[in-house]
């Protein structure tokens, strides 16, 4: 019975590439089919996206936002806030943590402005 659950196991990824299931009754069919033979919906088109803008946006947000998290860290733990804050930071902190969120969202926020004029 072991053998035959690994036939099925490694015939599944190639069944994959030629069938799919469909969305309204769940059987399998052929990938290229535009209508089910079993309950005769009409199936919808299967688009596979590439690495779009809306990526490379993501990007250059996310760098923006780990500036400005290294920005907030630095005015507070360098001593220019007016505000105590309730509890003690390392030193580390002030030493080591913001330059770091600082240099790796510049990097992240280059990255993705040449993601998007590389196109």
């Amino acid at each position: 019975m072991g053998t035959r659950q690994k036939a099925t196991s490694t015939r599944l990824p190639e069944q994959l590439n030629i069938t799919r299931q469909c969305p309204y009754c769940g059987k399998w069919l052929s990938r290229n089919r535009s209508q089910c033979p079993h309950c005769r919906e009409t199936l919808p088109e299967i688009r596979i996206a590439r690495f779009s803008s809306v990526a490379k946006r993501d990007q250059i947000r996310r760098g923006l936002l780990y500036i400005l998290l290294a920005a907030v860290i630095h005015y507070f733990t360098g001593g220019y806030s007016a505000m105590d804050v309730p509890f003690p930071i390392a030193r580390v902190v002030a030493d080591y943590l913001w330059p770091l969120l600082l240099l790796g969202g510049l990097g992240l926020t280059f990255h993705g402005f040449y993601l998007r004029f590389r196109e």
